[in-house]
């Protein structure tokens, strides 16, 4: 990779990273869905900007837009919903680390979905150590309150809808402009979370506090507007297998992140899981050992 894309790759990385921890600050004071409505909704006037700017053309065919609503649910309202009510109950960088666990549920996904992307030994290997990091980060709170353990299973129901939006992304996407495969979805997102808000919060709540408006400001803006159009350019740049890898940084950067900022605890859990579960998406995306007879064929030069 150039300069420019690791620039915009560490970028990304800190963005969300950082995100776990004013997600952490903001249900201090508001509800989840309160929260995750601010969000979708300053994350699509960013997008609208952007597509004004560049005045890029709005489809009309409702065949575009239908998978752009579904994802907005499946991969916006859904897991920032969970990810949002989880982190009520466990600190943000527990969070940070079993986000992580995103490419593991989809090696599994793609597996089984995808006809060019199947198991390998390597993919295995990661899954158990993933798994083990899993374990071990959980087993701290093992007779602890119950609300702490669904808070960490809600984290990780979030990252099984990321990974299976992220294969239908893949299947149904390719041919919609970047920019609209970022704010479309965000758009179904809004309207579901705003509905919901009205539904069950009455009256809606307004922020109070000046950190909650700076913590759902980042996190719509930034966290869900600017970051999207980073990701996009990483994939069209470098790939999307590449680009995937920037989760690697959420663990070490959540950590940081919420020891130093939020005074969250360090506890050998917490480093060993987040050790372990990077660990396992480093030797997952190790490309799987040719057969030496395959090996031999091609290193042998062509008589022909």
């Amino acid at each position: 990779m150039k300069l420019k894309h690791w620039l915009v790759f560490f970028l990304l990385g800190a963005i969300w990273s950082s995100s776990f921890m004013w997600i952490k600050i903001a249900v201090q004071e508001v509800s989840p869905i309160t929260l995750v409505a601010y969000r979708v909704l300053f994350g699509l006037l960013f997008g609208l900007a952007v597509i004004t700017i560049q005045r890029v053309r709005i489809p009309r065919d409702l065949s575009v837009w239908r998978p752009l609503l579904l994802v907005g649910i499946t991969n916006l309202a859904i897991p920032f919903f969970l990810i949002s009510w989880g982190q009520q109950f466990i600190d943000s960088s527990v969070a940070a680390i079993l986000d992580a666990t995103v490419p593991l549920f989809t090696i599994v996904f793609s597996h089984l979905v995808l006809s060019d992307d199947k198991i390998t030994l390597p993919k295995v290997l990661g899954l158990l150590v993933g798994f083990a990091g899993v374990v071990i980060l959980m087993s701290n709170n093992i007779g602890a309150s119950t609300s702490s353990l669904l808070g960490q299973a809600a984290v990780i129901l979030a990252s099984v809808f990321y990974a299976g939006s992220a294969i239908y992304i893949r299947k149904s996407t390719q041919e919609i402009p970047a920019i609209l495969r970022s704010a479309g979805p965000l758009v179904s997102a809004t309207a579901v979370m705003w509905l919901a808000a009205f539904l069950t919060e009455r009256p809606v709540q307004v922020p109070q506090l000046a950190g909650t408006w700076a913590a759902l400001l980042f996190l719509g803006f930034i966290g869900s507007g600017f970051a999207f159009v980073l990701a996009f350019y990483l994939i069209h740049e470098i790939g999307p297998t590449r680009s995937t890898m920037v989760t690697f940084l959420f663990p070490l950067g959540g950590v940081i992140f919420g020891v130093v900022f939020l005074n969250e605890q360090l506890t050998w859990q917490l480093a060993a899981g987040a050790i372990l579960i990077v660990s396992s998406l480093v030797i997952a995306n190790r490309p799987a050992a040719e057969p030496a007879a395959l090996s031999k064929t091609k290193a042998r030069p062509s008589r022909t």
